[in-house]
């Protein structure tokens, strides 16, 4: 016992940090993990113990600019540097109240979706104007063209060869 002792070399964090993670990945229970790879146990529950308590890591943040857009990289888009960026057009549809949604009828959902037919027209620049996320107008966009049955009337009428029927 005293030889086993003797053999057994103290590990830092990494070596039971690595055997840890393997632990983890792998199918087997501690004990089964520990017997496989000759190590003790004991020391192996408290190195455990020890990652458990700690903290998970932070999921990574979005960063937002307060400021806008960076002037030097994008001039072209900066409305405060170039004005004429984004049309000076009346509001098209009245403005949202604070915390609500805006409906939109029927008409003018097909109003907006004969827009993005038209020739040169663009989505995004038509959901700026109208100030809508694209998903909705590629939605609105589906469900307009979505398919319809059409009644068909199947006869019998024999036409001679080479004419056309009707």
């Amino acid at each position: 016992m005293s030889e086993r002792i003797e053999g057994w070399k103290r590990q830092r964090e990494p070596f039971w940090r690595a055997h840890h993670e393997a632990w983890k990945r792998s199918d087997l229970n501690q004990r089964e993990y520990c017997a496989a790879f000759g190590l003790p146990l004991r020391a192996f529950g408290n190195w455990r113990a020890q990652f458990k308590a700690e903290p998970p890591p932070l999921a990574p943040k979005l960063l937002y600019r307060r400021g806008g857009l960076n002037p030097t990289l994008s001039p072209s888009l900066n409305p405060t540097l170039n004005p004429g960026a984004y049309p000076t057009s009346p509001l098209l549809v009245a403005p949202a109240r604070e915390g609500h949604r805006r409906r939109f009828s029927d008409a003018e959902r097909q109003r907006i979706i004969a827009e993005i037919y038209a020739a040169g027209a663009s989505l995004s620049a038509i959901a700026r104007r109208y100030e809508i996320d694209r998903r909705l107008l590629r939605r609105w966009r589906q469900e307009a063209a979505a398919v319809a049955f059409v009644a068909v009337e199947i006869c019998d009428v024999q036409t001679p060869a080479g004419e056309r029927a009707p």
